[in-house]
Protein backbone atom coordinates (compact mmCIF):
# COMPACT_ATOMS: atom_id res chain seq x y z
CA UNK A 1 0.00 0.00 0.00
CA UNK A 2 2.87 2.18 0.82
CA UNK A 3 4.31 1.82 -2.80
CA UNK A 4 1.09 3.05 -4.35
CA UNK A 5 1.05 6.24 -1.79
CA UNK A 6 4.84 6.74 -3.12
CA UNK A 7 3.52 6.72 -7.32
CA UNK A 8 0.77 8.42 -6.31
CA UNK A 9 2.76 11.44 -4.90
CA UNK A 10 5.11 11.23 -8.12
CA UNK A 11 2.25 11.23 -10.55
CA UNK A 12 0.36 13.89 -9.04
CA UNK A 13 4.06 16.09 -8.73
CA UNK A 14 4.37 15.35 -12.59
CA UNK A 15 1.08 16.66 -13.07
CA UNK A 16 1.92 19.78 -11.33
CA UNK A 17 4.83 19.97 -13.36
CA UNK A 18 3.05 19.66 -16.85
CA UNK A 19 0.38 22.33 -15.52
CA UNK A 20 3.11 24.63 -15.39
CA UNK A 21 5.19 23.79 -17.85
CA UNK A 22 2.82 22.73 -20.92
CA UNK A 23 0.40 25.72 -22.63
CA UNK A 24 -2.92 24.96 -21.63
CA UNK A 25 -4.84 28.18 -22.39
CA UNK A 26 -4.06 27.36 -26.26
CA UNK A 27 -3.58 30.40 -29.37
CA UNK A 28 -3.78 34.01 -28.82
CA UNK A 29 -7.64 35.62 -29.78
CA UNK A 30 -7.16 38.54 -32.13
CA UNK A 31 -8.43 40.75 -28.99
CA UNK A 32 -5.99 39.77 -27.71
CA UNK A 33 -3.27 40.75 -29.64
CA UNK A 34 -4.23 44.04 -30.17
CA UNK A 35 -3.82 43.95 -25.94
CA UNK A 36 -0.49 43.04 -26.07
CA UNK A 37 1.07 44.92 -28.80
CA UNK A 38 -0.47 48.28 -26.63
CA UNK A 39 1.12 47.01 -23.64
CA UNK A 40 4.07 45.84 -25.28
CA UNK A 41 4.39 49.75 -27.22
CA UNK A 42 3.40 51.19 -23.83
CA UNK A 43 6.32 50.20 -21.80
CA UNK A 44 8.25 49.99 -24.73
CA UNK A 45 8.43 53.85 -26.08
CA UNK A 46 11.32 53.09 -28.81
CA UNK A 47 9.88 49.75 -29.53
CA UNK A 48 9.23 50.60 -33.00
CA UNK A 49 12.70 51.60 -33.37
CA UNK A 50 14.79 48.84 -32.71
CA UNK A 51 12.29 45.63 -33.27
CA UNK A 52 10.22 44.62 -36.30
CA UNK A 53 6.80 45.09 -34.67
CA UNK A 54 5.15 44.34 -37.59
CA UNK A 55 6.62 40.59 -37.78
CA UNK A 56 5.67 40.48 -34.25
CA UNK A 57 2.20 40.82 -34.82
CA UNK A 58 1.91 38.35 -37.52
CA UNK A 59 3.28 36.28 -35.52
CA UNK A 60 0.96 36.88 -32.58
CA UNK A 61 -2.03 36.71 -35.00
CA UNK A 62 -0.80 33.13 -36.74
CA UNK A 63 -0.64 31.77 -33.02
CA UNK A 64 -0.74 27.36 -32.77
CA UNK A 65 -0.73 27.91 -28.91
CA UNK A 66 2.15 25.47 -28.93
CA UNK A 67 6.09 26.28 -27.29
CA UNK A 68 8.56 27.58 -29.58
CA UNK A 69 12.49 28.21 -29.66
CA UNK A 70 13.93 31.66 -30.14
CA UNK A 71 17.31 31.50 -31.85
CA UNK A 72 19.55 34.03 -30.71
CA UNK A 73 22.49 35.85 -32.00
CA UNK A 74 24.43 38.53 -30.30
CA UNK A 75 27.63 40.07 -30.61
CA UNK A 76 29.23 41.85 -27.79
CA UNK A 77 30.73 45.17 -27.68
CA UNK A 78 34.36 45.47 -27.92
CA UNK A 79 36.27 47.03 -24.91
CA UNK A 80 34.17 48.27 -22.14
CA UNK A 81 30.96 50.52 -22.24
CA UNK A 82 29.13 52.40 -19.78
CA UNK A 83 26.87 51.31 -17.40
CA UNK A 84 23.39 52.51 -17.94
CA UNK A 85 23.34 52.41 -13.87
CA UNK A 86 26.32 54.82 -12.74
CA UNK A 87 27.79 55.47 -16.37
CA UNK A 88 30.94 54.19 -15.54
CA UNK A 89 32.86 52.22 -17.97
CA UNK A 90 32.37 48.31 -17.55
CA UNK A 91 32.93 45.46 -19.73
CA UNK A 92 30.40 44.79 -22.23
CA UNK A 93 29.66 40.59 -20.71
CA UNK A 94 29.39 42.49 -17.19
CA UNK A 95 26.98 45.01 -18.37
CA UNK A 96 25.15 42.57 -20.39
CA UNK A 97 25.00 40.27 -16.91
CA UNK A 98 22.27 43.00 -16.07
CA UNK A 99 19.36 42.72 -18.21
CA UNK A 100 20.12 38.45 -18.08
CA UNK A 101 20.00 38.64 -14.32
CA UNK A 102 16.26 40.17 -14.41
CA UNK A 103 15.66 38.44 -17.83
CA UNK A 104 16.34 34.87 -16.78
CA UNK A 105 14.68 34.37 -13.74
CA UNK A 106 11.23 36.31 -15.21
CA UNK A 107 11.31 33.82 -18.25
CA UNK A 108 11.94 30.47 -16.09
CA UNK A 109 8.59 31.63 -13.90
CA UNK A 110 6.90 31.06 -17.28
CA UNK A 111 8.15 27.47 -18.12
CA UNK A 112 10.69 29.28 -20.13
CA UNK A 113 14.66 28.49 -20.56
CA UNK A 114 17.83 28.31 -22.82
CA UNK A 115 18.18 25.16 -24.39
CA UNK A 116 21.50 26.17 -25.90
CA UNK A 117 23.62 28.79 -24.66
CA UNK A 118 27.08 28.53 -26.93
CA UNK A 119 30.26 31.29 -27.15
CA UNK A 120 31.53 31.64 -31.02
CA UNK A 121 35.10 30.58 -31.32
CA UNK A 122 35.84 31.01 -34.65
CA UNK A 123 35.08 32.48 -38.06
CA UNK A 124 32.60 31.67 -40.38
CA UNK A 125 33.47 28.30 -42.51
CA UNK A 126 30.43 28.18 -44.97
CA UNK A 127 29.17 31.83 -45.85
CA UNK A 128 27.58 33.20 -49.30
CA UNK A 129 24.90 35.58 -50.17
CA UNK A 130 24.55 36.83 -46.21
CA UNK A 131 26.66 40.01 -45.04
CA UNK A 132 30.44 39.58 -43.65
CA UNK A 133 30.39 37.73 -40.18
CA UNK A 134 30.00 41.30 -37.92
CA UNK A 135 31.89 39.45 -34.95
CA UNK A 136 29.15 37.40 -33.49
CA UNK A 137 30.07 36.83 -29.36
CA UNK A 138 27.32 34.41 -28.48
CA UNK A 139 24.55 31.97 -29.78
CA UNK A 140 21.23 31.55 -27.55
CA UNK A 141 18.42 28.96 -28.28
CA UNK A 142 15.65 29.89 -25.73
CA UNK A 143 12.96 28.01 -24.76
CA UNK A 144 9.30 29.84 -24.37
CA UNK A 145 6.18 28.28 -23.29
CA UNK A 146 4.33 30.22 -25.68
CA UNK A 147 4.19 33.43 -27.84
CA UNK A 148 1.29 34.50 -25.14
CA UNK A 149 4.37 34.46 -22.66
CA UNK A 150 7.08 36.20 -24.69
CA UNK A 151 4.88 39.12 -25.30
CA UNK A 152 3.83 39.17 -21.90
CA UNK A 153 8.02 39.42 -20.93
CA UNK A 154 8.61 42.02 -23.50
CA UNK A 155 4.93 44.14 -22.18
CA UNK A 156 6.36 43.79 -18.58
CA UNK A 157 7.33 47.43 -17.38
CA UNK A 158 9.59 45.96 -15.23
CA UNK A 159 12.25 45.36 -17.44
CA UNK A 160 12.16 48.70 -18.75
CA UNK A 161 15.42 49.54 -17.37
CA UNK A 162 16.29 45.99 -17.87
CA UNK A 163 16.60 46.62 -21.38
CA UNK A 164 18.88 49.53 -21.34
CA UNK A 165 22.10 47.18 -20.02
CA UNK A 166 21.00 44.97 -23.22
CA UNK A 167 20.97 47.38 -25.88
CA UNK A 168 24.50 49.22 -24.37
CA UNK A 169 26.06 46.06 -24.02
CA UNK A 170 24.87 44.55 -27.98
CA UNK A 171 26.08 46.71 -30.60
CA UNK A 172 24.82 44.08 -33.13
CA UNK A 173 22.24 41.32 -32.70
CA UNK A 174 19.26 39.61 -34.66
CA UNK A 175 16.69 36.85 -33.36
CA UNK A 176 13.71 34.60 -35.27
CA UNK A 177 11.78 31.88 -33.71
CA UNK A 178 12.17 28.29 -34.49
CA UNK A 179 10.56 24.89 -34.26
CA UNK A 180 12.66 22.08 -33.53
CA UNK A 181 12.97 19.58 -36.57
CA UNK A 182 15.57 17.76 -35.08
CA UNK A 183 16.64 17.78 -30.95
CA UNK A 184 18.52 15.39 -29.56
CA UNK A 185 18.57 17.43 -25.74
CA UNK A 186 16.19 15.62 -23.72
CA UNK A 187 12.82 17.55 -23.28
CA UNK A 188 12.26 18.19 -19.68
CA UNK A 189 9.00 16.45 -19.91
CA UNK A 190 11.23 13.65 -20.21
CA UNK A 191 13.81 14.13 -17.87
CA UNK A 192 11.27 15.26 -14.81
CA UNK A 193 9.14 12.03 -15.56
CA UNK A 194 12.42 9.91 -15.34
CA UNK A 195 13.74 11.98 -12.45
CA UNK A 196 10.29 11.35 -10.49
CA UNK A 197 9.89 8.00 -11.64
CA UNK A 198 13.49 6.99 -10.18
CA UNK A 199 12.50 8.92 -7.27
CA UNK A 200 9.91 6.90 -6.33
CA UNK A 201 11.22 3.66 -7.65
CA UNK A 202 14.25 4.60 -4.79
CA UNK A 203 11.34 5.33 -2.29
CA UNK A 204 9.66 2.47 -2.61
CA UNK A 205 12.28 0.17 -2.51
CA UNK A 206 13.53 1.70 0.92
CA UNK A 207 10.07 1.37 2.37
CA UNK A 208 9.99 -2.13 1.24
CA UNK A 209 13.46 -2.76 2.91
CA UNK A 210 12.42 -0.80 6.66
CA UNK A 211 9.10 -3.20 6.48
Amino acid sequence: MAGLWVWGVALAAYGLFLAWYVNWRGAIAPAEVERLIDAIKAANPEAGARNEMGALRRFLETDDGREFFMLNLVKLADGEVPDPATGAPRPARAVMEGYTKMFLPALLRKAGHPAIAARKIGPYFDAWGVEPDPGWSIVGYMRYRSRRDMARLVADPRFGGAHDFKFAAMPKTFSFPTRPMILTLASPRITVGLALGCLAALAQNAIALLA
